[in-house]
């Protein structure tokens, strides 16, 4: 398919939505009627050439009383879909009755294999045909998917002398017509584009990091590619391409299976619809979809493991309802959110129920293959809320705890600002891999790609920019050169990580007995109002003779009795503190706490039971560059300069008035 050829028949398409449905529809629903339709056209003309042979098997299995008669059907259609009506579109355009064009339409409708059932339910296509009949436009609508200036059929269309005057498209550019033309609707709704679509130049940029570093790797043989909120499916598609044509590239053959899952129906049937196009129906039955899908709490897969994917998941969206019908919080028992890690059984991966984005990503990395040569490679998008947010101990943390202690992280890209259709905010993609090559291992890479750009000639909603060509090859590049540069830093896995310390203070109250080990009764009656920072500590435990002091660990040595004794304090929770120790600090905990709070704070301690390991990356304390600050020269040269024109006005002002 020539491009001018592409070019025409997306316009056509397009155009029919203002020919036919403007007066009905508003112009961000078109698509509810478009996108089925340019599905059903092509299906219609698969089917056409082995119509006959369906409905003499159709009849046979009847008669005999078979009832499961997918599969048979299927291979008289020699298809992964079929039609076991009567009619076609062709048969339709002679309806002189709306009625009976009606009735007929939707006879023809339920003759559809259940996949393209389930396409069809998901579209909600049914409800619009009332619409359509009632303003008189369904009749119109089919005539102008049948137009004979354009071809949707793998057959060509031939002039009265055997010249060809349109040619057959192929499953590949009929997908690539139907991308293109769901490209231009969610553009056009741009508002809400980003829900469900992520822009290909980051897609593409995805599919590199994921692919170009194995490339060389790659034998022929079956792979399977994932997408837990695939949306459109356009992540999978370009995946699956990327990775054929380096494939290729090497003189290797793969067959690759495609595997997703979606919430939103509409996508979903967008999704499915796209690969059935394209010919992939084994792939669209692997896509699992619709309100009662969600990845988080009704995964579709449990027992498949995949060797590639991808996905760009919802971020900022609350996952409560998941939550709740997975047994909340405290009684989650999905093992893959509770892991074994660190000597705990049930290390807890679940975060805040107001943003689940980054479960998205645990439950991918329970899917990857640890049994083959190449592992598996993953690369998701989130929001900065993933890079830092989750308290030591918390979801978030363990999250990145779990992947960074396993070194399972190879990078993270921060993209440019308004890249994406409903947001301007902070986007970046992970890279995760369980095959990191030798000189990965230990490390993370960190690359600043927020000045990798092409401005948009005009605003796609918040999108502003896209990367170039270009632009996806210098961040791939900085990517497999895995080296220090202005853009790329690459760390020690270690630099991620702290220790979140409690640091403890006595509770001084006056006029208590110094010497005296309350009991924890006896503390709780102590009158509060008399709390003094200069008065005695409160002591809770007297130790045995021969304990060694350890003043870090909350072990004091006072004189009790006369006798220098070892003794614990009762903490004050209002002077309760935390801090925050890396564990690249040179001597540890330790060392930090004398040098950053003894000094202020001479009785202050540690509480060894509550340390909590965390995790965290910042972009700004490796790529911060401070804007320098004005000479005082120059600022002054500006003030009287300003000045000087004041002066001029002034003069200006006052000869005009003394004229």
């Amino acid at each position: 398919m020539n491009g001018d050829q592409y070019g025409r028949i997306v316009s056509f398409i397009w155009n029919i939505a203002d020919d036919v449905l403007r007066d009905l529809y508003v112009r961000g629903k078109y698509r509810d009627v478009i996108l089925p339709m340019m599905v059903l056209r092509r299906l219609d003309a698969v089917l056409e050439s082995t119509k006959s042979a369906v409905l003499e098997l159709k009849q046979s299995l009847d008669e005999a009383g078979v009832t499961n008669q997918d599969r048979a059907l299927r291979g008289a259609a020699d298809q992964a879909f079929y039609n076991t009506s009567p009619f076609t579109l062709r048969d339709l355009r002679s309806r002189t009755s709306q009625q009976r064009l009606r009735a007929d339409f939707e006879a023809y409708l339920d003759g559809f294999s259940p996949n393209v059932q389930e396409i069809l339910d998901s579209f909600e296509f049914r409800n619009q045909i009332p619409r359509l009949s009632k303003a008189d436009a369904l009749g119109t609508l089919i005539e102008k998917f049948l137009d004979p200036s354009i071809n949707l059929s793998p057959q060509p269309v031939l002039n009265s002398n055997g010249t060809e005057r349109h040619p057959g498209l192929d499953n590949h550019a009929v997908g690539t017509i139907f991308e293109e033309l769901v490209r231009r609707f969610n553009e056009e709704n741009n508002e809400e584009a980003g829900e469900h679509w992520t822009p290909r130049d980051a897609v593409k940029l995805m599919a590199n990091l994921v692919f170009q570093p194995i490339a060389a790797a790659i034998e022929s043989g079956t792979y399977l590619l994932y997408d837990g909120a695939c949306g459109t499916g356009g992540m999978l598609s370009i995946a699956e391409e990327t990775l054929q044509e380096l494939a290729a590239a090497h003189h290797k053959e793969v067959e690759t299976h495609l595997y997703g899952q979606e919430i939103n129906a509409e996508t979903y049937a967008i999704a499915k619809g796209d690969l059935l196009l394209k010919g992939e129906g084994d792939a669209a039955d692997n896509l699992v979809g619709g309100p009662e899908h969600s990845t988080l709490s009704n995964d579709a897969f449990p027992a498949r493991e995949f060797d590639f994917m991808l996905s760009n998941p919802p971020y900022g969206k609350s996952w409560s309802s998941d939550m709740e019908r997975m047994g909340g919080k405290t009684g989650m028992k999905d093992p893959r959110f509770l892991v074994a890690h660190d000597g705990d059984g049930e290390f807890s991966l679940v975060t805040r129920s107001s943003d689940g984005q980054m479960l998205f990503l645990a439950n991918m990395l329970s899917k990857m293959k640890h049994d083959t040569k190449l592992g598996s490679r993953i690369a998701e998008v989130h929001n900065g809320s993933s890079l830092f947010t989750g308290d030591a101990g918390q979801g978030e943390s363990n999250i990145r705890r779990w992947i960074i202690e396993n070194d399972w992280l190879e990078a993270i890209v921060a993209l440019p600002l308004n890249m994406f259709y409903n947001t301007g905010i902070a986007t970046y993609i992970w890279v995760l891999s369980n095959r990191k090559p030798i000189n990965r291992q230990g490390k993370v890479q960190l690359i600043d790609a927020t000045a990798w750009f092409k401005p948009l000639r005009k605003n796609l909603g918040k999108k502003n920019c896209e990367l170039s060509a270009d632009d996806i090859a210098k961040i791939t590049q900085t990517f497999l050169e895995f080296r220090d540069t202005p853009e790329s830093k690459v760390l020690p896995n270690a630099a991620l990580g702290y220790w979140k310390v409690t640091v403890e203070r006595p509770l001084r109250v006056r006029g208590i007995d110094p010497e005296h080990a309350y009991t924890a009764k006896e503390i709780k009656l102590l009158d509060r109002t008399a709390v003094d920072p200069s008065a005695p500590a409160v002591i809770r435990r007297i130790h045995e003779l021969g304990t060694e002091p350890d003043p870090l660990g909350g072990l004091f040595e006072t004189a009790v009795g006369g006798t220098s004794r070892i003794v614990e304090y009762e903490p004050d929770r209002e002077l309760r503190d935390t801090e925050q120790v890396p564990f690249s600090e040179p001597g540890g905990i330790d060392a930090f706490i004398e040098r950053e709070v003894r000094p202020y704070a001479c009785d202050a301690w540690i509480d060894e039971d509550a340390i909590k390991l965390g995790y965290e990356v910042s972009f700004n304390r490796y790529f911060y560059r401070p804007t320098s600050l004005r000479s005082l020269d120059a600022i002054k040269s500006d003030i009287l300069a300003l000045e000087r024109e004041t002066d001029e006005l002034l003069t200006e002002l006052t000869g005009r008035a003394t004229a």
